[in-house]
């Protein structure tokens, strides 16, 4: 995700007026046959459910732009991990009609912002897969803080992080369950819809236009979208036959020319990460004013104000975020220290010439004796402050660790670490154990020092290598 360019070099003005408050203690099940209503991420402990791992999501939509009224169908697919008598969906979208398990009805109760309780007719058995059917229908506004915009045009989109999918389906909403997605969305033959992964079908019938999605990737809740707009359309191809198809909203047309460069940045992209991770590739680029673009699977989402650099950025989120994702919400260095080197240094330096270790004293210089800036972790920052420091600082550390290391051991371990956990998921504290196993060098302060302090490095950290000419 990139946020609008204040983040950038003016880390001054990020407020800090307030601590956030600490996240709820986990719940815990008292009925040893109830899966776990949330899985304890230590900043989001009710995100995601014990007691089943989803495997595939089959979701199909009716959405009416001029009323906003959504109608679904959401067919789970899973494994009990445990013997199951009732557990939990994360949903926080329209009233819910019905609810089956294995087609057979169920009864359900909704909680808490996002817990949709399941109490299957027969209990479920450890090992065996089951599918839960959910049809829901109801308005959707246009709610910021649930996922959901809608478009000057009347159309909408989905777009959040760490949370936008249960505004429209409900799921196991958590970085470590992935699972395969297919959308089937309806909408007046008028508008046009995109998602993720490869479009399969595009029909029109009785004034109704159907459109089939199918991600044969395994993805996370955040990085699946919905758009629905009347889109021009950009296909291209990139030079192995890999098929990228980018979407404009009415008033993003001028967006094109940074998304033609695409075949370009993807190519940068594998030189750096290994293969492109997914076998399709592209954008949507809606003319809402958003605050962030966000690098939902294949296709992400761009606002108004993308320029080339957020497009590099995100791009890079398909192999560090996408493919390889989080363990927990603390480990978001790894998405978007790693996004924003790419796109703030690594591309300058290849593509444009530009010295990047001047710029990287020049930064030092400018805020070297602000404490704002030092002031948020860059390993679990805190709940709320997931996406400050990553972005300004992050690249800081990953040039740092560059010049310490040497740029041959630097690229091969950062390239064999992402390739190696790739559609799985990865943790800040394995990073660091898996680079100190590619070189000699002591790097136990240095990680100290970068990551876990709230105050600038020694000098020794700071200008290693070339930095210190």
């Amino acid at each position: 995700m990139t946020s609008r360019r204040w983040w950038r070099y003016a880390v001054a003005s990020v407020a800090l007026a307030s601590a956030a408050s600490a996240a709820p203690a986990q719940a815990q099940p008292v009925d040893p046959l109830a899966g776990a209503p949330g899985l304890g991420d230590p900043y989001y402990p009710l995100d995601g459910n014990g007691g089943y791992d989803a495997t595939h999501y089959d979701v199909a939509i009716d959405y009416d732009p001029p009323t906003r009224h959504l109608t679904g169908s959401a067919r789970v697919h899973a494994r009990a991990t445990q013997a199951l008598r009732t557990f939990n969906l994360d949903y926080a979208g329209p009233e819910v009609a019905t609810v089956t398990v294995n087609d057979l009805p169920a009864r359900f109760d909704r909680t808490d912002e996002h817990e949709l309780v399941v109490t299957p007719l027969l209990p479920l058995l450890p090992g065996l897969p089951f599918t839960v059917e959910v049809d829901y229908a109801g308005p959707v506004g246009a709610d910021e803080n649930s996922g959901w915009y809608v478009s000057p045009s009347g159309g909408a989109f989905v777009a959040g992080e760490p949370h936008s999918a249960t505004s429209w389906y409900p799921l196991n909403d958590t970085p470590t369950d992935k699972a395969t997605f297919t959308l089937t969305a309806t909408v007046p033959q008028e508008w046009e819809v995109m998602s993720n992964g490869a479009k399969t079908t595009d029909t029109v019938t009785d004034g109704r236009r159907t459109t089939r999605w199918e991600s044969r990737h395994p993805v996370i809740g955040y990085l699946t979208t919905v758009a629905i707009d009347r889109f021009e359309f950009l296909e291209q191809r990139r030079a192995d036959g890999t098929p990228l198809l980018s979407a404009f909203a009415p008033d993003a047309l001028d967006a094109k020319e940074n998304e033609l460069r695409l075949p370009e940045i993807l190519d940068f992209g594998e030189e750096l990460y290994g293969p492109y991770p997914f076998d399709v590739a592209g954008g949507i680029y809606v003319d809402t004013d958003l605050e962030f673009s966000l690098e939902t699977q294949t296709r992400p989402i761009y606002a108004p104000w993308t320029d080339l650099q957020t497009v590099v950025h995100e791009i890079a989120h398909q192999w560090w975020g996408d493919s390889m994702s989080v363990r927990q919400w603390s480990d978001i260095c790894l998405n978007e220290c790693f996004a924003s080197y790419t796109a703030d240094y690594l591309w300058p330096e290849r593509k444009e010439g530009r010295d990047v270790d001047a710029e990287y004293r020049d930064t030092l210089a400018e805020f070297y004796d602000n404490p704002k800036f030092w002031q948020i972790k860059l390993q679990d920052p805190g709940v709320g402050y997931e996406f400050t420091s990553v972005y300004y600082r992050g690249p800081l550390f990953l040039h740092a660790l560059r010049r310490t290391l040497g740029d041959d051991v630097f690229f091969s371990a950062i390239r064999d670490f992402v390739v190696g956990h790739a559609y799985g998921n990865a943790s800040m504290p394995e990073f660091r154990e898996f680079v100190r196993s590619r070189t000699s060098y002591d790097l136990t302060g240095f990680f100290t020092a970068w990551l876990d302090r709230e105050e600038p490095p020694a000098d020794e950290y700071l200008y290693p290598g070339t930095l210190r000419s």
